[in-house]
């Protein structure tokens, strides 16, 4: 399925670059021309299999390169995604009936991510880290081959939308959470989790840690601008210090205009 979808891609790009070229070329733009209306109808059936909630897919340009399922890294456990490469944007969502309906859609523009290899893990073969500024999660593959080729596909769609000048070269991404199982305690004051004593993750740093460690809350810009999330004590702290730190400059650049001002 995967190798399919990524040519009509490889037609699309036939199609735009025959538009100056002679006759000799007129059954291979028929056949991009077929494969552009293929590509536009599965796009269509996958913003259907989403509906009602899930936002429009269809848009002028986009182009459908791949897709597939992967297990995502959740709080607690692995879970089998849906998950669908598209030239600008990566839309995943949870599986209802197997190629006909979905939930849960989430979607991330290309420009926002950042992939980072990853070695097997006791329980989880295949897999890589996607980073975004908003939240950062594993994922694995069936195979190895899949892996590599899910990875260098979106490197692929990427590099096409930097020579379009689309990415952002300077992202700040989010952390990625550490998987509930991975501790037994809260790894901030080490107390043991409990049915009553709860996990519980920090938005900055990704920790596991209990009600009592994570108290706080901060506007944290790249995850929600908006609205203030659970941080720990110690990102807490930091983030105070940062903010008495910007203050003390705001007040220093204050003075020192109220001194150039008084010498005019």
């Amino acid at each position: 399925m995967y190798l399919r979808t990524l040519l009509w891609l490889l037609l699309l790009h036939k199609l735009r670059c025959s538009c100056c070229c002679c006759n000799r070329h007129n059954i291979g733009i028929m056949d991009a021309l077929i494969s552009e209306t293929q590509n536009r109808k599965r796009i269509k059936e996958v913003e259907s299999a989403f509906s009602p909630s899930g936002v429009q897919l269809s848009v002028p340009d986009r182009v459908l390169v791949g897709e597939g399922t992967l297990m995502k890294q959740g709080r607690k456990k692995w879970e089998q995604k849906a998950f669908f490469l598209f030239s600008d944007i990566l839309v995943y969502g949870s599986i209802l009936v197997n190629n006909r309906w979905y939930k849960k859609q989430k979607v991330i523009l290309l420009q926002d991510i950042k992939l980072e290899d990853m070695e097997d893990g006791e329980d989880s073969k295949h897999q890589w880290l996607i980073c975004t500024p908003r939240k950062s999660f594993f994922v694995c593959a069936p195979s190895y081959e899949e892996k590599k080729a899910w990875i260098s596909h979106i490197e692929a769609c990427q590099q096409a939308l930097l020579q379009e000048q689309v990415l952002q070269p300077n992202l700040t991404l989010a952390k990625s959470w550490i998987p509930n199982h991975a501790t037994q305690k809260c790894m901030r004051c080490f107390a043991t989790f409990t049915s009553t004593n709860r996990r519980h993750h920090c938005r900055k740093c990704g920790f596991v840690v209990c009600n009592g460690c994570s108290k706080g809350r901060a506007i944290i810009e790249h995850i929600n601008p908006n609205k203030p999330v659970r941080i720990c004590k110690k990102c807490s702290k930091r983030c105070k210090a940062d903010e008495n730190f910007r203050k003390r400059g705001n007040s220093l650049w204050d003075d020192a205009e109220e001194r150039s001002s008084d010498d005019e």
